[in-house]
């Protein structure tokens, strides 16, 4: 996994592994196109490969991956009643033109909307798409930690080929 390529503008960087979850993990972080602080206003997304070699019977096999990506969104867009729908099928789509085989994915699609107040009002509305899943994968590992970069990208508005293409700013419209 740790062989994987990345595009140019999607910064990976292994992250603490959760405890007590399986035996053996990995877990790396990444964010598209991150800022001199390393935070993105774009999207960002956590990748962690489980290994129990007892092979838990919901997992049907040894190793199991655990994914998170989000995005912010234009408020109009969070709205859209179909966006969970298409947020899951950009995983499976990112997976199959991967051809990163896999079985007994699950997972949410989160629509956030917000309004600022208070002392948060001139934050004014927001809204994000959050992404969790997970699957047993099956073949080349490598094939499943770029897909959900692909994925992670997908969400922040950057498909496949657009790494030199310019992005004028967060796809969160601007606050009143």
């Amino acid at each position: 996994m740790r062989a994987a390529t990345f595009r140019n503008d999607f910064s990976v960087r292994e992250i603490p592994s959760p405890q007590g979850v399986a035996p053996f993990s990995l877990a790396v972080a990444g964010d598209v196109r991150p800022d001199e602080h390393g935070n993105s206003p774009y999207g960002t997304g956590r990748f962690i490969l489980l290994h129990d070699p007892d092979e838990p019977p919901t997992w049907g096999g040894p190793f199991r991956i655990v994914s998170f990506a989000q995005a912010p969104l234009e408020p109009e867009i969070g709205t859209d009643p179909l966006l969970a729908d298409v947020t899951w099928s950009w995983l499976i789509d990112a997976l199959e033109s991967r051809r990163a085989a896999y079985h007994s994915a699950s997972g949410t699609a989160t629509k956030i909307l917000s309004t600022g107040f208070g002392g948060l009002a001139e934050e004014g509305d927001g809204a994000q798409i959050e992404l969790r899943a997970s699957w047993t994968p099956e073949g080349d590992l490598r094939d499943h930690i770029e897909a959900w970069a692909e994925l992670v990208c997908m969400l922040a508005g950057l498909p496949p080929g657009s790494e030199q293409i310019a992005v004028f700013g967060a796809r969160k419209a601007e606050r009143d």
